[in-house]
Order: structure tokens, then C-alpha cells, then sequence
């Protein structure tokens, strides 16, 4: 079987490649697809698009596969794998960033840090830019210059019938309005440009580390600080262990002069009782991989996530009640709040931290333990909450979606996918229908 006018690799069930091609970075996820067609160009998507859309398969569409539910792989359908549109161009001149649909945060980091610059990206290297962005993209720097998709100056977009469009503020607004935060349901992004920032290359990480019992006065101290935390720091408190001990820990992670950076570090210090501590000056690319093995693929995964417009004392009561792998909140605001909040798609720009739970194992016996113990951690500051980001959905089930979206939001999100894909065949994303 071919595709006509299709260059790329056609690739199918028995064929060599085939499994590790339908593999995507949550190993709970074990979908067969009837066809994987890996694009070497925005004409191949295009020719791709039409041939499932005439043999009535459901598309997903795979950049670095870092979806915990798995959405660009759908059991009999078609994937779009875009890992070979993995360019990035970079202008240090107009501070600008052309990007393949397929490629890489490590890829983007890397080109702009030539020049000393950068967009806000996630902090694994390998997840894909495509998901991460349409997401809406939170990472070190957003509370100085926004969510990823706030970095966004255009889209190239190839729509359900094949029509391959420049999307801008100018140029299919509401398209835009929709692809910051919406997710992957309205097309196939081929390309994205993005506005780049002088941050420079260095970093300043610092985490203070606490008994658990002394866990709440750390935390009560910590969001005492949030008031006069400059843009630069994106202050983080967690819980886990430490040397196989339950421990709480404050801090910040600082981009830009780490001299600057060390002025926080006496309030910080003077916080509580702190069993021990680490100062780091690292480079910002290692800043960005530093989690790469730990967010390794081939581990099963689940996560819940929060978001919170206040942190009350109840909050953090129930922040330090477990001490389950991955448990970190992330204070927000800064740039994020910039944005008016009616201007993408992307919701919950009045929270004040983001909360996150994640863990991996291997065993599949596992599975219900881990997924359970997780939620029942969520659960616990479920009260104190305000809503789910998007990108850490790992429950499929429309009350998922509607914490992630206003229900306002939600309705227009939907009346643009019926316009834009009114055959419904991108069916597995987060705006079901």
C-alpha cells in the first residue's frame, strides 16, 4: 500500500519498527495504530491527512510522545509521527526561532543558546515542542516572559481537509486564539515561531532541606517570600525523600546574573531549621537536562496536578501529608499574569502555585496502587484548588478537561473544532466530541 504523493516512511503492524514507532514516553500506553506514516515535509502531512481522512481513520499526531494518556497513538487509526520535521532556525538578530513540528526542546535550547538566548520550555529536553506548546508550556522562565505559547508570533497549520495556513494575531485569529492552550485538536502544526529572550547562560538552583516536621514552618516561610520574588526566580517547595528520609524542601531556581540570584539566598536561609542545603551555579542547558534520566521513556507514569489561586495554612498541611515521589509546587504569576486571561486558551493565569504528583514504576502490577495513592494525594488539596493544567491530564474523562478550561472556554474550544475539523477525525485529543 502507498500514500500518493507521500515521501516520507509508511510504516505498519508486523514491519520492522513498527512497535518502537507506536511507543510513546508513558509505557502504560499499548496502542496499535493500522498505519504509522513518518512525514519528512508539510506536503507529506498534507497527502497523510487525505488518505486518512478518505479511509475514515482517526488521526493522532506524534512530536516527542510526552502525553501520560498516550493521544498520538490510537488503536486502529492513523499516527503522524513528525519527528523528522525537527529544524530550528534561529535569527539573533531579530531574536526569533523558526521550529519543526517535530523537533525537540533540547534542539530549540541548544540553537538559542548560541546566541544567549531562549523561550520558555518544560525542563526534560526530549519532550516534543509541538505538545509542550499547544499545551500553553510553563517552565523556568514564564514568570518572565510568559507561557511558551504566549512566545508564539505564528503557526503553520494543516487543517483536517489539507489547507496548510499562516496563523498569527493577524492571520486566523481565532485559530490563534485556540493553539495557545487548546491543545492539538484543531490541525497538524508543522512549524511555530517564536520570539527569543536575552537570559544570558547561567543559573542559580537552591534548595533548603527540612525535616518533615519542621516542613510547615518552611513552607509557611516560603510563601512568605512570594511577594517581593522577582521575575528572575521561580521559587519551588517539594516533598520526598532524601537519603531514603521523608523530607520537605524550599527554594528557587534563578535564571539570568547568579550574583543577583544569591541576594534571595539570606531570606531563604533564615527560614525555619534546615537540615541541609544545595547551591548550584549550573549552565542553563544543563539546567534544561538535569531531569532528562529521571523523565527517561519505558516507564509506566500517572500524574495529578493543581492549581491553586491561594496557599492557605490548610494547603500546605496537606501538601506535607505525603511524601510521594515527584511532589513539588511551583509558584506562578509574573508574565503568566500579563496576559489577559480572555486572550488564549490557555486557563488559570490568576494561580498562585501549581501543584504536581507524579510517579513511575515498571511492574504493571503496580499500576492500581501507584494510580491510587497519587489521587488520594491530589484528593487531599483538592478543597484549596482551582484547576488542572491541561499538559498533565492523565484521566480520560470530560471532568478532567472541564478543570483545565473554563466551561466558556470549553464551548468555543469546541465550536472551533467543529469548524475546523467538522469530520471529527482528530479524535483523540483532550476536546473529545
Amino acid at each position: 500500500m502507498t500514500i500518493a504523493a507521500f515521501e516520507g516512511l509508511l510504516t505498519r503492524p508486523g514491519d520492522a519498527g513498527y512497535d518502537s514507532g507506536r511507543a510513546v514516553w508513558n509505557a502504560m500506553v499499548d496502542r496499535r495504530p493500522a498505519l504509522i506514516a513518518r512525514c519528512s515535509s508539510t506536503a507529506d502531512v498534507v497527502a497523510a491527512l487525505r488518505y486518512g481522512r478518505e479511509a475514515g481513520l482517526e488521526i493522532g499526531v506524534r512530536c516527542g510522545g510526552h502525553s501520560f494518556l498516550g493521544l498520538p497513538v490510537v488503536e486502529g487509526g492513523l499516527l503522524l509521527d513528525l519527528s523528522a520535521l525537527n529544524s530550528v532556525q534561529v535569527d539573533p538578530v531579530s531574536r526569533r526561532a523558526r521550529v519543526g513540528g517535530g523537533a525537540l526542546l533540547g534542539a530549540l535550547d541548544v540553537a538559542s543558546q548560541r546566541y544567549g538566548l531562549a523561550t520558555t520550555a518544560g525542563n526534560v529536553s526530549h519532550t516534543g515542542v509541538g505538545g509542550l506548546t499547544l499545551g500553553g508550556g510553563i517552565g523556568w522562565l514564564a514568570r518572565a516572559y510568559g507561557l511558551t505559547c504566549d512566545n508564539v508570533v505564528s503557526y503553520q497549520l494543516v487543517t483536517a481537509d489539507g489547507a496548510v495556513l499562516r496563523v498569527s494575531d493577524t492571520s486566523y485569529p481565532d485559530l490563534f486564539w485556540a493553539l495557545r492552550g487548546g491543545g492539538g485538536s484543531f490541525g497538524v502544526v508543522t512549524e511555530f515561531e517564536f520570539r527569543l529572550h536575552p537570559v544570558g547562560t547561567q543559573t542559580l538552583t537552591v534548595d533548603l532541606f527540612y525535616d518533615l516536621d519542621d516542613g510547615g514552618t518552611a513552607l509557611r516561610g516560603w510563601r512568605d517570600l512570594f511577594a517581593e520574588a522577582p521575575r528572575a526566580a521561580t521559587p519551588v517547595a517539594r516533598v520526598g525523600r532524601r537519603d531514603g528520609r521523608p523530607i520537605a524542601s524550599i527554594g528557587y531556581v534563578w535564571v539570568g546574573d547568579v550574583d543577583e540570584g544569591r541576594r534571595l539566598l539570606p531570606s531563604y536561609r533564615a527560614i525555619g531549621r534546615p537540615v541541609g542545603q544545595r547551591v548550584r551555579e549550573v549552565s542553563y542547558l544543563d539546567l534544561q537536562t538535569q531531569s532528562d534520566d529521571d523523565e527517561r521513556h519505558a516507564l509506566r507514569r500517572y500524574c495529578k496536578g493543581h492549581y491553586l489561586r491561594s496557599l492557605p495554612d490548610a494547603a500546605i498541611d496537606a501538601f506535607l501529608s505525603r511524601d510521594l515521589p515527584g511532589a513539588r509546587m511551583t509558584l506562578n504569576g509574573g508574565a503568566i499574569g500579563d496576559v489577559p486571561d480572555d486572550a488564549t486558551a490557555y486557563s488559570h493565569r490568576d494561580a498562585l502555585v501549581e501543584f504536581t504528583t507524579g510517579d513511575d514504576w515498571t511492574d504493571p502490577a503496580e499500576d492500581a496502587d501507584r494510580i491510587a495513592a497519587a489521587r488520594a494525594y491530589a484528593a487531599a488539596l483538592e478543597p484549596y484548588t482551582s484547576g488542572s493544567y491541561v499538559n498533565t491530564l492523565a484521566d480520560d474523562d470530560p471532568a478532567a478537561v472541564h478543570r483545565a478550561y473554563s466551561p466558556e472556554k470549553l464551548t468555543l474550544l469546541r465550536q472551533l473544532r467543529a469548524t475546523y475539523d467538522p469530520d471529527n477525525i482528530f479524535t483523540q485529543t483532550a476536546l473529545k466530541r
